[in-house]
This record gives structure tokens, C-alpha cells and sequence, in this order.
């Protein structure tokens, strides 16, 4: 647009500019047009990723790989049913209920179903709510809560194989994952929940795998998702957390079958000089995306339901509990050193909610030298509050110590009579070097789905999906997921 065209545009929209604004304006944008153009990435970055996607064939996955896909699996079903009926999954669905379409696919524990993109939603914010499902270490991604929805709603819509749905699973974590591998840690740190901004294309490259996609429309969808980024570090403590795994449940699939009607995107969505890397992220590692190792076996499981972050100090504290048995009101202070991470994001000194429990580092130490556990419960509502742990969670001290590696803590206990008790936590439960078992994770599931499923449908659901490469449709498992009425 000429000068006298953009003045004249102005003057007809009622903006008033000045001739020097307008310099001014001239100048910073061709000063940012030379500052991205330096910026931009490897060209053909979102069409390598499609080939990714589409070529990759379920033959082409390891069997490790494939056991480890199922372990996701059972543990994202388990936190969706177990999640199921908090008041933030109760809310959502509330509010969105009259508004949904055709009841196509299964909302996870609960007895409604909703279109298959409102249940996408649904069943990632209850897959994320207790803040206790699988997370990816290096990037701190969750990576089954924005993949597994939407694909379990397109296998309700259609039937879906076990052996597709277990490919395409591996295909959306691998594709968040080795996003979110390029653009951390820095993205994290400018403050995007990275489950959320990188989820999207998970669920996006998960749905145009099941789909059958072609390399085009799949660039096009991964163009789609980054047009979506959702999630902020600002909302942990609030229900607004797990709407971000939800959310991009939803937009991945809608990108997909966006794509898949001819619905067009840039197809350097990624890599262009104002794609999402440029944009959302200050750490640009290029090379994470064309990695060719696994990043699902790199995926781990959360023994306690809160910030990841917290579960060395929680660890610490329970083995001091076990180990002396101290009554909370002989305790005079608890000093826990901890990663440097623990304090950007889990700080909340004094928690009100059961949410922001899970992103206080001091109601962690607190609640596990109280009650000898850190389950659902301990950070629920209820507890958060309990005068007894309100008490010793005053005594707790925390401390950034920067030569802590991101699994361990150290947990030192001053009691009344002058006796120090300390136990340095290396590696934590449920860390790549000291990981939950199939059996510990079955267990787990077992724990979540208590009064919600019967005995004979859990039992079912476990072994369907140990046996999942062998389901004739993947649907089966979804349809167990629904309590008797």
C-alpha cells in the first residue's frame, strides 16, 4: 500500500496518524522484516516433519517403542478417568454441554458423551487435572494429554485398529516432543506452558496419521496447529492449567480435519521468519526435529499427583517419614534444597486451593512428613487447609541449590531434642533412572479408577492395553471407560 492509499485508509477507519508516525512505522517494519529475516530457520522444516508423519510405518517402531506406548497408554487412561469428576472437568462440561453436537465419543469416567471435538477437550483437561500424568523430562511436555484425546475421538467416529491407534500415539508424541526439544528450555522460561504450545502439533500429526493425510496436508495442519498456541505458566494453581492440554487436543484434531478438506496453511508454519519458532520461541535447536531417536522412550510417570518439579522433595520427605516416624509438632524447621526450576514454578508459599497445592513446594514437603503419602487427597481442598499441615508448612525452608539435578533434593528434619535427619534423594521415583514399573503403573491405575469403573471393566482396560497392537478397534477400550449406571 503507497503512502496516500495507507493515509487515506486511515482517515476512512477514523485512526489518525501522522506523517512522522508513519515514517516512524516504515521504519520499524522494515527494521523487523531485516531482523527475521536473519532468524529464519532451515527451510523445508514443516515439509521434513509431514514425511516424518506420513512415511513413518507401524513395522518401522521398535518393539521397546511399542511397550512404552502402551505403558502411556494405561497411565493417561487412569489419570482421565481419575480425574473425571473434579469440579474443573464438571465445569467444563456444564458449561459446553448445551452447546455440544452429536454425542459421538466418550467423555472418560463420566456417563455423557459429546462431538468429537468437545470431548477431545473434555478428556484432556481430565487427563491433566490431578496434574499426574506421563511428562517428558527434557522439555517438561505431558505428552499423552493433547495426543491421546484426539485420537481416541476420531477412533469412536471410525473404526480405528489397534495397531493404527498405538502408530499414530507414537507419531504425536514424537512430534511435540521433538518440537518442544528445539525450542527448550527457553520457551518455557518466556513464560508458555510448552504442554499446551507444543501439544498442538502432537495432536495435529496424531490425527492426520489416523486420517491418512498426505505430505501436503499435513504441512498444512502442522501450519494450522502453530497458528494455535495456547498456554501460559501464569495459570498453574487454576483450573485454566489443564484446559491447556485440552485445548490443543482440540485445535490439533481441528487442524487435522481442517487439512484434510483442502483448508490451507503456510507450509513453513514452523521455520518461516514469522513461523512459530520465531515467534514463540527465543531457543531455536533445529536439529531436535530431524533426531531420529525415540523420545517415548524417554517419557516418565508420576508416582504423586503434582508438579513434577516437587516429586524429588516429596520422595525425600517420605522416606524421612518412613524411615523416623517424627509426630509433625516435634519438628522445628524441614530445609529442603531443590532445582532451581522448583522455585520458578513451584513457590506458592501459602496454597489455598488444592490446585495451587500442587505448585507449592512447601505444602509438598509439608503434607508428605504429615501424612506419610502423597496422594490424590493430599492434594485436595480439604487438606491444603488442615490446621496441621498449615502448621508445619511454616517450617519449611526452601532453597535453589544450582548443582541439583532436576530429580534430585536433599531433606534435612531439625527436631525439638537438637536430632537432625537428612536423606539426599538421587534420583526420584518415576525419573528415567529410577522409573515405576508396569506393575507400579497398573497399580496406579487401579488406585484411580477405584469407584468409578467396576473391577471387571478396569481389569479389562488393562489388558487391552497391554494387547492393544491386537485390538480389531480401538474404540473397545473407550467404550470400557464408561461406569455402569
Amino acid at each position: 500500500m503507497e503512502g496516500s492509499e495507507r493515509r487515506m485508509f486511515l482517515r476512512n477507519s477514523g485512526l489518525a496518524i501522522t506523517a512522522a508516525a508513519l515514517a516512524d512505522l516504515s521504519v520499524s517494519n522494515s527494521a523487523l522484516t531485516q531482523a527475521a529475516d536473519t532468524r529464519e530457520g532451515p527451510k523445508d522444516l514443516t515439509r521434513e516433519l509431514a514425511k516424518f508423519i506420513v512415511s513413518t510405518r507401524f513395522d518401522d517402531i521398535p518393539e521397546a517403542v511399542r511397550h512404552e506406548a502402551k505403558r502411556t497408554l494405561l497411565n493417561w487412561i487412569g489419570c482421565a478417568v481419575g480425574g473425571c469428576h473434579e469440579d474443573t472437568v464438571s465445569n467444563v462440561v456444564a458449561a459446553l454441554a448445551p452447546f455440544s453436537g452429536p454425542g459421538q465419543a466418550t467423555l472418560f469416567g463420566r456417563t455423557e458423551r459429546m462431538d468429537i471435538l468437545n470431548a477431545a477437550l473434555v478428556n484432556g483437561i481430565s487427563s491433566h487435572v490431578l496434574d499426574f500424568d506421563d511428562t517428558h523430562p527434557e522439555t517438561t511436555i505431558h505428552p499423552a494429554a493433547p495426543v491421546a484425546p484426539a485420537i481416541f475421538a476420531l477412533a469412536e467416529h471410525g473404526p480405528v485398529s489397534g495397531r493404527d491407534f498405538l502408530l499414530a500415539l507414537v507419531i504425536g508424541v514424537e512430534t511435540e516432543c521433538r518440537i518442544g526439544m528445539a525450542a527448550a528450555p527457553a520457551h518455557y522460561y518466556a513464560g508458555w506452558h510448552i504442554t499446551g504450545t507444543a501439544g498442538v502439533f502432537g495432536s495435529a500429526a496424531a490425527a492426520g496419521k489416523l486420517l491418512g493425510l498426505d505430505e501436503q496436508q499435513v504441512s498444512w495442519a502442522i501450519g494450522l496447529a502453530a497458528a494455535q498456541p495456547v498456554g501460559l505458566v501464569e495459570m498453574f494453581g487454576s483450573m485454566a492449567k489443564s484446559y491447556h492440554p485440552g485445548r490443543s487436543a482440540q485445535n490439533g484434531l481441528t487442524a487435522a480435519l481442517l487439512a484434510g478438506r483442502g483448508f490451507t496453511a503456510s507450509e513453513q508454519g514452523l521455520e518461516a521468519k514469522f513461523g512459530w519458532f520465531n515467534v514463540l520461541a527465543n531457543e531455536r535447536k533445529f536439529a531436535a526435529l530431524t533426531d531420529n531417536s525415540w523420545q517415548i522412550l524417554n517419557n516418565t510417570y508420576k508416582p504423586f499427583p503434582c508438579g513434577l518439579v516437587l516429586h524429588p522433595a516429596v520422595d525425600g520427605c517420605l522416606q524421612l517419614c518412613e524411615r523416623e516416624r517424627t509426630m509433625p509438632q516435634m519438628i522445628v524447621r524441614v530445609d529442603v534444597a531443590v532445582h532451581p526450576r522448583v522455585m520458578q514454578i513451584a513457590a506458592i508459599r501459602q496454597p489455598r486451593t488444592g490446585l495451587e497445592g500442587k505448585f507449592s513446594i512447601y505444602h509438598a514437603a509439608a503434607v508428605a512428613l504429615v501424612e506419610g503419602v502423597a496422594g490424590e487427597r493430599q492434594f485436595s481442598d480439604e487438606v491444603v487447609l488442615a490446621p496441621t499441615v498449615i502448621d508445619l508448612r511454616r517450617r519449611v525452608n526452601a532453597t535453589v541449590d544450582p548443582n541439583l539435578a532436576k530429580d534430585q533434593a536433599r531433606v534435612s528434619v531439625l527436631k525439638q531434642n537438637g536430632d537432625v535427619s537428612s536423606v539426599f534423594v538421587e534420583h526420584a521415583v518415576g525419573s528415567l533412572e529410577n522409573p515405576m514399573s508396569d506393575r507400579m503403573i497398573e497399580d496406579k491405575f487401579l488406585t484411580l479408577v477405584d469407584g468409578i469403573l467396576s473391577p471387571a471393566k478396569a481389569r479389562f482396560v488393562i489388558d487391552a492395553c497391554w494387547r492393544a497392537d491386537g485390538l480389531a478397534n480401538a474404540a473397545e477400550i473407550a467404550a470400557s471407560c464408561v461406569p455402569s449406571r
